[in-house]
């Protein structure tokens, strides 16, 4: 099977030489993780790239933060992701006190017909 992608982070595999993306499931999974964790600017050549989610959670904590990130999410996706349809962003534990955040995002892939999960704790 021809492989889409290298998988991160990298790992030495038998079969590949080092472990591959082979879905294109897996290689939006990956591609939509690595837009919540980059921070803007950290992309050569693309200086507005990323969501940077780890900023969100050193900043002055209020009531606004969870919209100001879903906000956020949804337009990096619709300008660097323009396959994904975000379906539903759940935040389930914020705690200010401890520096964390963690949510899932839902998502669709409508040209072929899948949807998606995947969860962060920051």
């Amino acid at each position: 099977m021809s492989s889409l992608g290298l998988k991160t982070p990298i790992t030495y595999d038998s079969g590949d030489g080092f472990t591959m993306l082979k879905t294109l499931p897996e290689v939006v999974r990956q591609n939509l993780k690595m837009l919540i964790l980059t921070n803007p600017g950290e992309r050569v050549m693309e200086p507005e790239f990323g969501v940077g989610i780890k900023q969100y959670l050193f900043s002055n904590f209020s009531e606004s933060v969870p919209g100001k990130i879903k906000t956020k999410i949804s337009e990096q996706v619709s300008i660097y992701m323009p396959g994904v349809i975000i379906q539903d962003i759940d935040f389930y534990s914020l705690d200010p006190d401890n520096n964390s955040i963690a949510f899932r995002i839902v998502y669709y892939l409508p040209n072929i017909g899948t949807s998606d999960l995947i969860e962060f704790t920051i």
